[in-house]
Parts: C-alpha cells; structure tokens; sequence
C-alpha cells in the first residue's frame, strides 16, 4: 500500500483565515433525526486553509485556477529546510536539489504558529534571489508551509505568478517529508474559474 502524508490543514467552522478575509462557515442544514438525511453547507473564500493561488490572484487576465493544466498539480517534490531564515535565500546546494518541472516545498517551521496572530504578521518571507533562480530553474509549482511568499506590495507574488508559477500557501506536516529520499506530490484544486481554491495537497513516497 502506497504512503501518504497530508500537507494540508482540515477545514472547520470559524477556522484561522487571513486577515480581512471572509470567514469560514460550515453548518449542518439537514438532520437524519429530523429531516432523514444529513445535509452541510460551507461559505468560505478561496483563500482559506491549505490553498491555491492562480495567476488571476495578482495579475489582471491571469490564468485562473480551471484554466492551469492538470500536469501542473503533479509531479516530483523537493522539500527545502529553510528554517531560521526570516528573508528566504538561494542555497548553493538548491542546484543539486531541485530540478526542472518538481514541485518545491518551503519548510519553514513557520507552521508551528497556526492558529496564532503571529502565523499572519511575523512570517518569513521569500528572497527576490530566490524567486529569480526557481523561475530560471522552471519548477513547476511552488508551495510554503507560510500564509503568504512575501507582504505588501506583493511583489514576489507578482514575480512568480507573473512567470506562471502558481503558489500552495498554508502547508503543513512537512517535517514527515525531511527523511524521503523521493516523494511525489499531488495538490489537485477544484476546476473553478477563480483566482484560487482550497486544495488537498499530498505527497507519496517513492519506494525505488
């Protein structure tokens, strides 16, 4: 049986989003007791939880999330331990590491303060370097285990979305993928015509 590890938080009522994003609200509208079968609804924005950014978030006439191809979700993951760094660099050794089309994990730690003010305000955030060299490197998708890849203006969003890299933002568990020597990741978003989508993002380990 393969194995599968879970990159992504659960979603529940009132769960931790953004600040100034629309807050998440699950309630149960039928009851089996009463109605003879149980019926949820979920109002949520497409930021919240473990999720997607599409090019749309950031650059008008983008590609949004159902435009991306579906390859775009898959593929060969590289993890990168970058705790204790609050600006992100480029290491020597990411040449080694990371190869065309993988899907690169930041692991920042930074997923310890889930759920706390701090997780939205003290976060680390990604180098101009960096983002420059996995552009050149031509890694297919990008994800983080922060709420965002940078702050205001944005501009690294803009960079990396703007070279059609699209962005997992919210991870979690990553310290399970620290002793894989090869692991696969999927992270497949609903096929919506928007800016972003909450994703289930999982990574398979490699037996060979």
């Amino acid at each position: 049986m393969a194995q599968l590890y879970d990159l992504s938080y659960p979603f529940w009522d009132q769960m931790p989003v953004y600040p100034g994003d629309e807050p998440v609200v699950l309630r149960q509208k039928r009851s089996a007791a009463q109605d003879g079968y149980n019926a949820y609804s979920l109002q949520t924005g497409l930021h919240a939880g473990t999720h997607l950014d599409a090019p749309l978030h950031f650059l008008e006439g983008g590609q949004r999330v159902s435009d991306l191809a579906l390859d775009r979700f898959i593929g060969n993951g590289c993890l990168l331990d970058v705790r204790g760094q609050d600006t992100i660099g480029c290491g020597p050794e990411f040449a080694e590491l990371i190869m065309p089309d993988d899907v690169v994990l930041l692991w920042t730690g930074h997923s310890a303060y889930w759920g706390t003010e701090e997780y939205y305000t003290q976060h680390p955030v990604i180098s101009d370097e960096l983002a420059d060299w996995l552009i050149a490197r031509g890694i297919k998708l990008l994800g983080m285990d922060l709420p965002s890849p940078d702050g205001p203006p944005f501009a690294i969003h803009r960079k990396l979305l703007g070279a059609g890299i699209p962005l997992i933002e919210n991870l979690t568990n990553l310290e399970q993928l620290s002793t894989l020597k090869s692991f696969e990741v999927m992270a497949f978003p609903l096929s919506i015509p928007a800016e972003g989508c909450p994703v289930r993002v999982v990574a398979k380990k490699r037996f060979n």
